[in-house]
């Protein structure tokens, strides 16, 4: 992509209304902008990035056997009559057609769900099903803040597993937590299993809290036995497993994963037909993550005095290939066709490149806005390039600049 032609606006300020770190650097760098309270835009910087992790929830779900679809955001009130949290449900947007029809837009999809594969299961054997959705999402959140970590409308993966019993849910259940601590991991967090409390048929549900000082939650995380504990549930801080004290941390909760039992099985009448003819209720998983919220936990995350430091698979681009603008147009004219040369190179390799071929930019300026992006590799075409005949490479992360020939640009970059 060449930077010239990319729909973005950075700023040199910190907008006035955002108290986040994640919000206000997001805005700054020109990935996100801000609609109302709760509510963003993400322009082509901000979609790459959220497209990535995406990707990466896909691969490892496709991975245990579960299947995308996309379902109905437009929810019929009776639906959530059914359940009984039309009335019980806070965070419900709750609107009215012309005709007087009622609507719920979708906080979550049990009661969407659950109807649909009532439809598809009637025997053992067409259990297990596991089914998953990445997703926009509408609460009404009281007070919407903290940046992309508590928002009115979201983007979240749900996924819904359906099984012939308890034990069955159990299994899958561990299952995704291991799926999701990969997950986690490939997007560069380094998130905390963390206890708390649960549903009618398990004692506990699972929360993936990534540690940092702009967190929401508050864990008891035991080093020796990397569990935690949601400060909600404990009851003494010593670890439940170990004994030992534990740490009480500052957390982000990026995903979480609960067993449902029968509940929805009960209100929406799904009944399956077992190996000896009998009817049974359909047991039943759910397990999130928030993909705006995570994109916003690995801003708090990484970041310094001068921007973001994208982990590098969720990163928009791998490489921000930056001409240095000279003003001997002879040396200009033969730094741009290396820089093309270069950019060819890369993309032939199937490496992603932002190419700031900018003319009406001083170097300082792009330099400011690379920090801004941060875009794990740097590569700067200039003078040492025709001195010397190395490029300036520089990993976001790091302070300092490596010398390196044009023929190794591959080798290190991978």
């Amino acid at each position: 992509m060449r930077q010239s032609e990319l729909v973005y606006k950075t700023y040199k300020e910190e907008p006035a209304d955002e108290e986040s770190k994640n919000a206000k650097i997001l805005i700054r760098a020109g990935f996100i902008e801000k609609v109302s309270a709760g509510i963003y835009n993400f322009l082509p910087l901000g979609l790459k990035v959220i497209s990535n992790i995406e990707n990466i929830i896909r691969e490892e779900l496709n991975k245990i056997g579960c299947q995308e679809l996309l379902l109905a955001n437009l929810h019929p009130k009776e639906y959530w009559e059914q359940t009984g949290r039309w009335e019980k449900l806070d965070v419900l947007f709750k609107i009215k057609s012309q005709t007087g029809s009622e609507y719920s837009l979708a906080p979550t999809h049990e009661e969407i769900i659950f109807p649909l594969v009532k439809k598809i299961i009637n025997s053992y054997k067409d259990l297990p099903v596991a089914l998953y959705q990445i997703h926009a999402k509408y609460r009404d959140e009281l007070r919407a803040k903290s940046g992309l970590l508590r928002n009115r409308e979201f983007i979240m993966k749900d996924l819904y597993s359906f099984h012939r019993n308890n034990e069955e849910v159990e299994k899958f259940k561990k299952i995704v937590d291991k799926t999701y601590l990969k997950i986690f991991k490939r997007c560069g967090l380094n998130a905390i299993e963390t206890f708390a409390s649960g549903g009618t048929f398990s004692p506990y549900s699972t929360e993936f809290q990534v540690p940092t000082a702009a967190g929401e939650d508050i864990i008891y995380y035991c080093k020796n036995c990397n569990l935690a504990w949601n400060k909600e549930i404990v009851e003494s801080k010593n670890c439940k497993i170990c004994k030992k004290a534990t740490e009480e941390t500052k957390t982000i909760e990026v995903g979480n994963t609960f067993n449902l039992g029968t509940k929805f099985s009960e209100a929406f009448e799904l009944y399956f037909l077992d190996k000896d003819n009998t009817r049974k209720l359909v047991y039943a998983g759910c397990y999130g993550i928030g993909v705006t919220r995570l994109m916003g936990a690995i801003v708090e995350v990484y970041n310094d005095e001068n921007g973001i430091i994208w982990p590098k698979e969720v990163a928009p681009f791998k490489v921000h290939l930056i001409l240095v603008n000279m003003k001997d147009n002879k040396k200009m004219k033969k730094l741009t066709s290396l820089a093309e040369s270069i950019y060819k190179k890369l993309l032939d390799k199937k490496i992603e490149v932002l190419f700031d071929d900018r003319k009406d930019v001083t170097t300082g300026e792009k330099l400011t806005e690379s920090d801004l992006m941060g875009i794990p590799y740097r590569i700067v075409i200039g003078e040492n390039l025709l001195k010397y005949k190395r490029i300036d490479l520089k990993e976001r992360k790091e302070k300092k600049y490596k010398q390196i020939k044009i023929q190794d640009i591959l080798k290190f970059i991978k």
